[in-house]
Order: structure tokens, then sequence, then C-alpha cells
């Protein structure tokens, strides 16, 4: 079965009244035959049937058991770390999403939660850096925004035998291209806001969990904390997820080009993307995922922040914005915007310059997206040669 009939199969027909699109409970509370009898759902914070649907469609997606949805995607990371108490400590991708970095520091650090980083590229990293008070290891794969790839199922065994959590933030591959769950980790996450969502209109969280008792644990602190996603937006996400398998084709197809243009570039010092043969990862990337996503990152001959700012106010097609996945093509310069709350020092050692630029490719044609570029970089040539 394909991708797309998979995907298709798991949003159900409304059994109700037959809507072929998934219908918005837009309710907060359900009336009960009787205290405690009701017909499935008491209180919309505890469960709603639209965010439910969402729920079931991505635990099938994921190949896990239990699904949760959040009302954002660090919301899903604040439940998954509330697994933990004082005294456990974290196994992080050094290459770490700038917000998760700020609430392991800044929020959970208080509270005895200590975060160990390492370059999970390597497993024998990995595997050194465990120590007994390890309870969750916690990569991206690609991670965000130099595209570094870890081994899943070289990690997941590690994680086995130490008797610790393997947490996989999915959002740069989504379930069309990589399934983590499959690869032996416990927990996948998702910003639902970016390929899932697909059209930059919300805001979105989802946690899968492989087993169903850790599951329900992530559901009470879903209950508990409160941070659910809307009946609207739970729609949303689900609407975006049709189209799904079809837009990750074109958006991996697309910067595929886009990394082989500015591979050749004059101006351009590196190139991160797991699709090229170029890239330090690009095996174990082509054994565990079907595609190599729609971001493409790169680093400047002149590594300057000056010179990536001159260059992303520059393009016309790629807009300047945060946030990634969209049907519109974006562009960003991570060290001011995603990953300044990351100190410069512990940023650079990841691999994160001054002059790094990330580019979220959207649904554009190629062709279009390669002659944008081209005349950006045409525009600050120019500029240097004025102020030379």
């Amino acid at each position: 079965m394909s991708t797309t009939t998979q995907i298709l199969q798991s949003i159900p027909v409304d059994p109700l009244t037959g809507a072929i699109s998934v219908p918005i409970y837009q309710t907060s509370t359900f009336v009960q035959e009787a205290p405690g009898v009701n017909k499935g759902y008491d209180y919309a914070r505890t469960g709603n049937p639209t965010r439910a649907t969402l729920e079931n469609i991505i635990a099938q997606l994921e190949e896990g058991k239990v699904g949760a949805a959040f009302g954002s995607g660090l919301a899903a990371i604040d439940a998954v770390v509330k697994l933990l108490q004082s005294g456990d400590e974290i196994l992080a991708v050094d290459d770490l999403y700038g917000g998760a970095f700020r609430l392991f520091t800044q929020i959970y650090q208080k509270f005895g939660i200590t975060v160990n980083y390492v370059d999970s590229t390597n497993v024998e990293n990995v595997f050194n850096a465990v120590t007994p008070k390890t309870k969750l290891i916690w990569i991206e794969t690609p991670t965000n925004p130099t595209l570094k790839i870890s081994d899943i199922a070289a990690i997941a065994k590690i994680a086995r035998a130490s008797g610790c959590w393997l947490c996989v933030d999915n959002t740069f591959a989504s379930p069309a291209l990589q399934k983590p769950l499959s690869l032996g980790a416990d927990i996948v996450l998702h910003s639902a806001t970016k390929y899932l969502g697909g059209h930059s209109d919300l805001i979105a969280g989802l946690v899968v969990t492989k087993d169903k008792e850790l599951g329900e644990r992530i559901r009470f602190i879903q209950n508990a904390s409160g941070a659910i996603l809307s009946p609207f937006d739970s729609f949303l996400v689900i609407r975006g997820i049709e189209t799904l398998n079809l837009r990750i084709k074109q958006h991996c197809n697309s910067a595929q080009a886009v990394a082989e243009y500015l591979q050749e570039h004059p101006a351009v010092d590196k190139v991160f993307y797991p699709g090229l043969s170029s890239h330090p990862n690009h095996a174990i990337a082509k054994t565990q995922a079907k595609g190599f996503g729609g971001v493409v990152s790169f680093t400047l001959k002149t590594d300057t922040e000056e010179a990536a700012k001159g260059f992303v106010t520059s393009t016309g097609l790629f807009h300047l914005a945060e946030s990634l996945g969209g049907v519109k093509s974006l562009v960003s310069h991570p060290a001011s915007m995603t990953h300044k709350s990351i100190p410069a020092e512990k940023r650079k050692a990841a691999g994160v310059n001054d002059s790094l630029i990330r580019l979220s490719v959207g649904l554009e044609e190629a062709a279009d997206l390669i002659k944008d570029l081209e005349q950006a970089f045409a525009k600050i040539k120019q500029e240097q040669l004025q102020t030379a």
C-alpha cells in the first residue's frame, strides 16, 4: 500500500453523518446521561472527538500505540520532560532546536533535571556519555539547522541496554519519510506546525509512544497540565496530513535541486543537506529514511553575520521568517533568529556559524527558487563591491 493511500485510509469518514471531512466539535463540555455516564467524553480538556481523531491518525502513521496532541511543539516537548524527576539526566544532541535548549536549561535545570549534550552522529559518543542517571536520550534527525543525521536503530539499542527512553524529534522528516518507532525509539515527537500542518497557519505539537502504558502517562500529563490542541487546529492538522505525502515529494525534489545548485556556487562555503553524497551521514540517511526532506542550510565564504543578513533580506520567493515546512519557501538566519537563545560558543561548536542560512524549500518550482537565490547572491556581491 502506498504512503498516500495509508494516510488517506487513516482519516475516517464520520460515522454519525457520513461526512468525508472530520467534523470540528467546537464545544467545551459534553452532556452526561447521569453522573459519570457519558458517550466517551465529559470535558474538552480531557478529550475531544476532533482531537482524538488526529491523535489516532498520528499514532497509526508513526506505527505507535498512543498519540497526544498539544498546543505547540514546545508543549509536546514539555510533556515528555515531565516524565522525569529531579536528579534525572537528559542526553541530548548538541545541534538542538533553540526552543528545546531554552526549555531544558532555563526551566527544568532549576528543578534538578540536568542535560548533557553530545554529537550523536557518532554512536560511540552516545554510548560513552550515558550515565546511571540518564533517563532520556533526545535526538533530532535531521537536526535543526545543520541537518546532522543520527543512527536511530543503533542509539535505540544503547537506550534499551541503559534502561532509558529514546525520544526522536521527527519534525524535519515526518512519518512520510521516517518512522523512528519502527527503528526502536520509544517516543516520537513533532512540531505539527511544520510539515504535518503544512500551510503555515497553525501552531501544534504531537507525541506518539510505542508503549501503551507510557502513552497513558503522556495523556495524564496532557490532561493535568492542560496544554491541549484546539478542535479547529486539530482539524487543520488533519487537513494538512491528507496531502502530506504529495507535498513531501515536491519538497524533497526541489530541495535536492537547490542543494546541488548551492554546492557549486562560488560564494558558498558549506552546504548541509543529507541528500548530497558529500554529506557525512548520507549513507545512514539513505538506510533509515525514504527521502531527505525540504530543508537546506549553507554557510557563506564570507563568514559574518552581516553577510548572512544581507543575503536573507535580498531574496524574493524565499520569505524571511522563522518556521519551516509550509507551501511557501522561507529563509532564516538561525544565529539571530531560531537559535539566538543558545550561547554563541555552544552554538558555533554545534556548527551554527554566524553566516549559516537555513532554507525551507516550499512548493514553488525549483528553477524559480534557484533564480531567486541567484539574484540574491548577485545583489550582495554588488553591495560588497560598492563598499570595498
